[in-house]
């Protein structure tokens, strides 16, 4: 199992982008093996499939303007301001 940033803007704003939005976390959370989402736009998740897979997998509901970040996690790793439950999750996945 491999942990993954994955982080997106959804650059054209109009009459779609809530479903747009709608769809791709529902992508994310259908890949994901548990996963992190304190920040807007960024979840942490863990996967069996490669960046590349995830990457093809979540742009088939983005514009062509759109951008997406999948990149693998690991150690060292710092953050701030969490709450203790998305703090152990981090320690407990990032290796």
């Amino acid at each position: 199992m491999t942990t993954y940033l994955v982080g997106y803007d959804l650059n054209r704003e109009g009459s779609n982008y809530s479903e747009k939005n709608k769809a791709l976390i529902e992508l994310i959370k259908d890949e994901a093996n548990g996963y992190w989402h304190h920040l807007d736009s960024s979840w942490i998740i863990n996967s069996s499939k490669t960046a590349t897979l995830l990457r093809d997998r979540f742009k088939t509901v983005l514009d062509d303007d759109d951008e997406l970040l999948v990149i693998k996690v690991s150690a060292p790793a710092a953050w701030h301001g969490f709450n203790k439950s998305g703090s152990d999750w981090l320690v407990k996945h990032i290796e």
